[in-house]
């Protein structure tokens, strides 16, 4: 006869598990002996061991008491089906873990492998760091809002890198991150930047310039993300205005003076309600 602190040993438990499971009514509590202590046989042993087993399989108590009352049939049945939730939760982990992996490279975690290839060609091509890192930080909400469009956006993109002058647009701008306001190299990309637009827009077509074409507040929204992490930006964006084109995620032409731009749906309706 084994006392519980035999028993725990053998079955590899503490004695603590062992009052769990006497509390929990998945093992009966012997009585005592004249000695005042519980004694336990073999069998003690091996239905502990199966307890410990169930449990240690992630099997919730109350079904373990289940198991252990079932006969062999519904037992083999409950192990299968046991298994085949250890074995999916085994595939989730594996999937948390490539999860894991892609974080710790960076790029991977939340952009298409297309954009990924792209801000790589960047890094390739001598763009600062900084630029890439506003690229990513733009392509991350774009990839999100429009999944399926990322293919088109990234053929565009492609395309562009093999002109060198439009490379040469970020490069200069890179030289003008550390430079003060009203840096020449800025004004002369702005000048660049606006001819390089307006002959694009004269042989392409004023829509083909706008490449991302998304609503205005999101497009909004992107050029605050690029402006605040890298300041220059702004400032070419306002000289590039006075040459007739604005925006950074969504690039248009400057309305001519008196000619009101196009009110969006939400703001002609606030517009009409105004006026009545």
């Amino acid at each position: 006869m084994l006392t519980i602190g035999e028993l725990a040993s053998y079955a590899g438990v503490t004695v603590r598990a062992v009052r769990h499971y006497h509390a929990k009514g998945l093992m009966p509590e012997p009585l005592r002996d004249r000695s005042g202590y519980r004694r336990y046989d073999a069998g003690a042993v091996v239905e502990l061991i199966r307890i410990r087993t169930l449990a240690e399989a992630g099997v919730p108590l109350g079904r373990v008491r289940e198991l252990l009352q079932a006969d062999e049939e519904e037992f083999a049945a409950a192990i299968a089906d046991i298994d085949k939730r250890l074995r999916a939760e085994i595939q989730e982990r594996q999937r948390h873990q490539e999860r894991i992996a892609r974080l710790a490279s960076g790029d991977h975690l939340a952009l298409p492998p297309e954009v990924v290839e792209y801000l790589d060609r960047l890094r390739a091509l001598g763009v600062d760091e900084r630029i890439v890192q506003v690229e990513r930080d733009g392509w991350i909400p774009l990839a999100a809002l429009s999944p399926d469009r990322i293919p088109q956006w990234m053929a565009r993109k492609r395309k562009q890198l093999t002109d060198p002058q439009f490379v040469g647009f970020y490069l200069v701008l890179g030289q003008a991150l550390d430079c003060s306001d009203n840096n020449p190299l800025l004004v002369g990309l702005a000048d660049a930047l606006a001819a390089y637009i307006t002959q694009m827009a004269s042989e392409q077509g004023e829509d083909y310039v706008d490449d991302i074409d998304i609503e205005p507040p999101f497009a909004k929204l992107m050029d605050t993300l690029a402006f605040d992490a890298v300041p220059p930006a702004r400032q070419l964006i306002e000289l590039l205005k006075n040459r007739g084109w604005t925006g950074w995620t969504k690039l248009e032409r400057v309305p001519p003076c008196g000619v009101r731009p196009q009110l969006g749906r939400d703001n002609k309706m606030q517009h009409s309600r105004r006026e009545q």
